[in-house]
């Protein structure tokens, strides 16, 4: 009897066992390399969009091994185990997988393997959240009539009277859904006029993004919203795409993969500027919890991935966080950490600190956040499409990203390293940062003052880069450049660029010899819409612009 009653213990806690060891979690694996794979920096029409092409053309910036997608034989290679691919990255070289710890195991013995992110699941079992992730951000609503006090801080009303709402212009916005914006009065111009380019649920892995998330919604509308005499935001004019990446349920890393692959997509549609009123720090499962000295620029998924975007030529725009008031954080969250990204904090409507807004500076000393805007009180739309209030960097952000669409739209000759260079100098106090207000609240006026300076167009003269500029008689339009000595041994890049199309119709990069000092280049024809752009990439500066 006894023996019977032991084998039965045995039976049940081998059951138990066995059940625990095919729980299945998710984990981002990483691959060692893209050798033998199917594609090519040569043809990047199979991965990318003809519109991101030309943003990376129009800037300068070559399709490189990490544009390709992974090996599909590795992919491949990683299903025959059993364990699900739900998400690829072409920029980390991972797939997103779900797999048991078995299947794991075997994935991590297979030749073409490097090893998991952070060596753990990014995610165990769903566990709720007993505080609200946005709290901070809770919005009431208010019959007020517009939002001409965070519109005039950053000058958007200038912006607006010359023009420019953001036209042309796309923006990825990552969140926690965008509940109703279908049916939003506030957003029914970016409906009607097919502004919505593209949507899709990185949580759920489909294209449900309008029945959850009133986070996103806000955040949007704070963009782009459009309500006659009572609100009208930065860029109600331009196009969007909405990814959800964010479960509002729980906190874990996989949202951070979630948003590196919404990056991507970004990227791949063409993408102008990526906004995410998004923070990181800690998890539900402490293990997996940042610390302040990580917010360093390198160390989070979230900002890696932050980085790789602007290296495409992406302006990103991230809310730098709501713990000022938590002392056991205070800092900026990632991924507003990240080296390249305009990290905005938030100030009153009168310019002040708003003190939840988090602090800088980042972990290894670099001025955050960058710019401020409008966070306490920012004018929006709630998830019936009324006019309310609300408060968060998670408000202030979008109205920067709106700031440096209308921006960006107004100076099409500039790249996406430029522009972020404009906007910080465009800060009140640029020449004093300080830990709450980094360089101050950005402005259009002074941003357009900044690229007259210093990435201006003029005229078709030499100066102490370019010895002369000529137009050669021909039958076409052959222009021949002599550059200073000062220059030999430099790597350079002539482009060419229709303003109208955005489109770079010649391209060159070549090292400036003792040999040959002079370049000469043959276009079909120069028109007043072309844009000359000469850089000097060794010293990492523009030489010149001309408009012909």
């Amino acid at each position: 009897m006894k023996l019977r009653y032991l084998l039965i213990v045995y039976f049940i806690l081998g059951c138990i066992f066995d059940a625990f060891a095919q729980t299945k979690y998710k984990y981002l694996v990483l691959l060692k390399d893209k050798d033998g794979s199917p594609y090519s920096v040569n043809s990047p029409l199979v991965y990318l969009s003809q519109k991101a092409i030309d943003r990376r053309f129009k800037q300068g910036i070559t399709i490189k091994i990490s544009d390709l997608p992974p090996n599909p034989t590795y992919i491949s290679s990683i299903q025959k185990t059993g364990a699900t691919v739900i998400y690829k990255s072409r920029w980390m070289n991972a797939v997103l997988v779900e797999a048991s710890e078995t299947q794991k195991n075997t994935i991590l013995a297979l030749p073409q393997v490097k090893g998991i992110e952070f060596n753990r699941p990014l995610k165990k079992t769903r566990q709720t959240l007993f505080k609200d992730k946005f709290s901070e951000e809770n919005t009431e609503s208010l019959n007020y009539g517009d939002a001409t006090a965070q519109i005039q801080l950053l000058g958007a009303d200038v912006m607006h009277n010359q023009g420019f709402h953001g036209e042309g212009m796309l923006v990825a916005l990552l969140d926690d859904g965008f509940l109703n914006v279908n049916t939003s009065a506030c957003l029914q111009h970016v409906v009607q006029q097919n502004k919505i380019v593209k949507v899709y649920d990185f949580v759920d892995n489909d294209n449900t993004v309008y029945s959850q998330g009133g986070h996103g919604t806000a955040v949007l509308s704070t963009m782009a919203g459009y309500i006659d005499n009572q609100m009208i935001s930065h860029a109600f004019g331009a196009s969007v795409a909405l990814f959800r990446t964010e479960d509002i349920a729980s906190e874990s890393p996989l949202e951070e993969a979630n948003w590196l692959f919404a990056a991507e997509m970004a990227d791949s549609l063409g993408a102008d500027i990526i906004s995410s009123s998004l923070g990181y720090s800690t998890f539900n499962n402490s293990a997996d919890n940042y610390t302040p000295t990580m917010m360093d620029g390198k160390t989070a998924l979230s900002t890696r991935a932050a980085d790789l975007a602007t290296e495409r030529g992406i302006v990103v725009i991230i809310s730098a966080g709501n713990s000022g008031n938590d002392p056991s954080w205070q800092i900026i969250t990632a991924p507003a950490d990240a080296d390249s990204v305009l990290a905005v904090g938030a100030v009153t409507r009168t310019g002040n600190y708003a003190s939840f807004s988090s602090r800088g500076n980042s972990a290894d000393g670099r001025t955050k956040p960058d710019v401020v805007a409008v966070g306490s009180g920012t004018a929006l739309c709630n998830t019936l499409g009324f006019a309310s209030t609300s408060y968060g960097t998670s408000f202030s952000a979008p109205l920067v990203a709106g700031l440096v669409a209308g921006f960006w739209q107004a100076n099409p000759h500039l790249t996406a390293q430029e522009v972020t260079r404009c906007i910080r100098k465009s800060g009140h106090q640029f020449a004093s940062p300080t830990i709450q207000l980094g360089y101050g609240y950005a402005n259009f006026s002074r941003a357009n003052t900044v690229a007259k300076n210093e990435f201006s167009i003029s005229a078709i003269e030499p100066n102490a880069d370019l010895v002369s500029i000529k137009i050669l008689p021909s039958s076409k339009a052959d222009v021949e450049l002599k550059f200073s000595n000062i220059l030999i041994n430099n790597n350079l890049r002539i482009n060419f660029i229709q303003q109208s199309t955005k489109q770079i119709i010649y391209q060159d990069t070549f090292t400036l010899t003792a040999n040959q000092t002079t370049k000469t280049i043959s276009l079909d024809t120069l028109t007043p819409d072309i844009l000359l752009r000469i850089e000097d990439l060794t010293q990492q500066k523009t030489l010149k612009i001309i408009r012909w």
